[in-house]
């Protein structure tokens, strides 16, 4: 400081007097601490905080779930005098059977028991970090994972397309043999969609899927994504087995005849024959509708319909067992 004062005065050339101020600095020691500071708490966003809320009651609730049915198979283990350490899901679904007969056409209104994973929806992961920072690039979008979905089908599209193009250019045609089968298959139903992408969907967007699917079924080279597209699709029920109508036999003189046997009717079972032509009347066992003296009998246990196009039959017989 004292020569900066110096060369201020030549420079100016004032005459002053001054004077050298002493400067002492003090330093105070504080005691060294051990103590790590305090460290930085993370701001944890509302929606995941209520999202960790909801997915802890979640787990918890699914874990009670988990202890009954486990309690509950050694209990029917036990009842069927099996091991419950080696009682699978197979003997379970025997055992219920077994002990629950029932004859509902609905197999799903039969009574199950069935893993809690298996029952209870699923719900999705956490979508986002700590931070509210989505880890899906299309989170924004509403719907992620089904946009996702159709990005890939357009994906595919292309990709087979530009395939399309390379075998043209080498003057091939895509092999006939090869070709992806779409009779007898149907794109699963939008609930099986929603489940599948944990997702809800409107009418539209699920149409939107199908025709996209349909597009790229109709590719020449769609056999190459035969495992994407048989993850969408399931086979049509078979009816033409049960809905199969027998053939009319004939006996000696030239008469068609059919015989059903076995047609139950809670406890009686009944062989029913029909010929063709026939004469109207019913036999009983040797009688006629009268073999059944309730009215009410006569309305409920003979019911019997035979539909067969461009013939007409009538009754021959009706044998009760």
């Amino acid at each position: 400081m004292l020569n900066l004062l110096k060369i201020a005065n030549r420079t100016c050339g004032l005459r002053f007097s001054y004077s050298i101020v002493e400067l002492k600095c003090h330093y105070v020691t504080e005691p060294i601490s051990n103590t790590p500071p305090t460290a930085r708490k993370d701001k944890v966003s509302k929606a995941m905080k209520a999202y960790l809320e909801r997915a802890k009651s979640h787990n918890e609730f699914m874990k009670i779930q988990d202890h009954e049915f486990k309690l509950g198979k050694r209990h029917l283990a036990n009842m069927m005098g099996e091991d419950p350490e080696t009682f699978t899901q197979a003997n379970i679904d025997e055992a219920i059977q077994y002990l629950f007969p029932s004859g509902l056409y609905d197999k799903t209104a039969r009574p199950i028991m069935k893993p809690p994973e298996e029952v209870i929806p699923q719900r999705k992961a956490a979508e986002f970090d700590e931070t509210g920072r989505p880890f899906h690039s299309l989170f924004y979008t509403a719907r992620p994972h089904y946009n996702k979905l159709l990005f890939d089908i357009v994906e595919n599209i292309n990709s087979l397309n530009a395939f399309e193009d390379r075998m043209i250019q080498k003057q091939l045609d895509a092999d006939v043999t090869l070709k992806l089968e779409t009779s007898g298959f149907e794109w699963i139903s939008k609930a099986a969609l929603e489940k599948h992408l944990l997702e809800i969907l409107s009418d539209a967007e699920y149409d939107n899927f199908v025709r996209a699917m349909t597009r790229l079924c109709q590719l020449p080279y769609s056999y190459r994504e035969k495992c994407f597209i048989n993850q969408f699709r399931k086979p049509m029920l078979m009816k033409t087995d049960s809905d199969k109508i027998p053939k009319p036999q004939f006996d000696e003189n030239g008469k068609a005849y059919i015989t059903i046997y076995e047609c139950m009717r809670k406890s009686a079972r009944a062989d029913v024959t029909v010929t063709m032509p026939g004469s109207g009347n019913i036999t009983i066992n040797g009688q006629d509708i009268t073999y059944f003296e309730v009215t009410q009998a006569r309305e409920q246990d003979f019911n019997v319909n035979i539909i067969l196009v461009g013939h007409t039959f009538s009754f021959l017989s009706f044998s009760q067992k």
